[in-house]
């Protein structure tokens, strides 16, 4: 092998301009080729205030990097027989079924007709099912009333959401439109009442224990908190590139991630490290059997949304050239921000920026792990990732 296609130079060089700008504290990765790590490194730090240096065994806030084990977690009850991509939520959520869906332009939580259609699993995975998050369009009528719910509350468990959201209408008529969503918690319910187990609990046995993943849950443990990673704010939401970190540890509530709460998110509520982080995506692999079937592997990766459809977020518009598999981005058609040969590649990360990507076409994947908030797909990302791939060369 020669060293020109395993020379991350650019790629440190890249994110230490990074650290210097003050967009991010630190970052840690790790990129495969094949099966084979051919880069792990960190940059900058984990607590900017104390000048701790980034380890590779420092603790990150997983944010939506949580819903890939929950996909996980749903995929194995399926390939048990137990849940069918196809069924209808309200075999396990009877709450949820007979839905209303919101009319457009409508100016009040009453102003909805009932859906053309029950909410598949399958919708639940590829948030198309018409539930929302009541994150990212504030002054939304649905914005309004997720928050007065308390949709998001920590302190109550997964049971009490499905009863809240059971009083909330829809976005859109399940499969007719693409919309982030509390959806993968509900799932992480559906884990719940189909296991007989606490969320945890299941994750535990089923994934964390069986990947050797000894740093992942829902918080840390006391005995281990000097390695939780500070978190930081930008100085504007609107502008990821403006200078200048603020300590947000308190985000997105206090004493997120630093103690047990009745609240399990499936949506957003791991903690994990690069190496765990690192065990996942190898067991996710194409090929793979460690986990779960190569072709439950390759019905994950493969593009749910119909032809032309992309995600989109609220604040931001259609994503171009990406669409969506069970838990995760599918790249169709790579943008002049991806890297040119990413077509296929299956991905996500987290509010805080942490991140994973498998592209079977390229022969590589990888993680890269930041605690920047609104940290998911900044430009870091994507120019780290463009010059991972080059680095890895065919």
């Amino acid at each position: 092998m020669d060293a020109r296609t395993t020379d991350f130079s650019a790629a440190r060089t890249a994110m230490q301009r990074y650290v210097d700008q003050e967009i991010i504290p630190g970052a840690s990765w790790a990129v495969l080729r094949g099966r084979e790590v051919v880069d792990q490194q960190c940059v900058g730090f984990a607590d900017r205030e104390a000048n701790t240096t980034l380890r590779p065994d420092h603790i990150f806030r997983a944010f939506s990097n949580t819903k890939i084990f929950v996909t996980c977690a749903i995929m194995l009850l399926v390939e048990e027989g137990r849940i069918g991509l196809d069924d209808a939520i309200e075999k396990f959520l009877p709450q949820l079924g007979h839905r209303k869906v919101l009319k457009q332009g409508a100016t009040s939580l009453a102003d909805v007709e009932p859906a053309r259609g029950q909410i598949a699993i399958r919708q639940l995975l590829t948030h198309t099912s018409g539930l929302s998050y009541g994150i990212f369009d504030p002054g939304t009528v649905l914005f309004k009333g997720y928050n007065e719910a308390r949709i998001l509350n920590p302190m109550t468990p997964l049971a009490d959401m499905i009863d809240r959201l059971a009083e909330l209408p829809l976005s859109y008529h399940p499969g007719r439109g693409w919309e982030y969503s509390v959806a993968t918690d509900v799932l992480g319910r559906i884990v719940e009442v189909v296991s007989g187990q606490a969320l945890d609990a299941f994750l535990k046995l089923r994934i964390f224990d069986p990947l050797g993943m000894t740093d992942t849950g829902f918080h840390v443990p006391e005995a281990q908190q000097g390695r939780l990673v500070a978190l930081y704010n930008g100085p504007d939401v609107l502008d990821p590139m403006k200078p200048g970190l603020t300590r947000a540890d308190h985000l997105p509530y206090p004493q997120a991630y630093w103690r047990q709460l009745p609240r399990l998110s499936g949506g957003g509520g791991l903690v994990s490290t690069l190496p765990d982080m690192l065990a996942l995506v190898r067991a996710l692999l194409p090929g793979s059997d460690t986990l779960l079937k190569p072709e439950t592997l390759r019905q994950m990766m493969t593009n749910q949304l119909p032809a032309g459809q992309t995600i989109r977020f609220a604040n931001l518009g259609p994503i171009p050239g990406k669409g969506f598999g069970l838990g995760g981005a599918v790249t169709f058609a790579p943008t002049p921000f991806d890297p040119p040969n990413s077509t296929g590649e299956f991905q996500w990360g987290g509010l805080a920026g942490t991140h994973w990507w498998i592209c079977p076409e390229a022969n590589t994947a990888g993680v890269l792990m930041a605690q920047r908030y609104m940290g998911f797909w900044n430009p870091f990302f994507f120019e780290f990732k463009r010059l991972a791939y080059q680095a890895v060369g065919g």
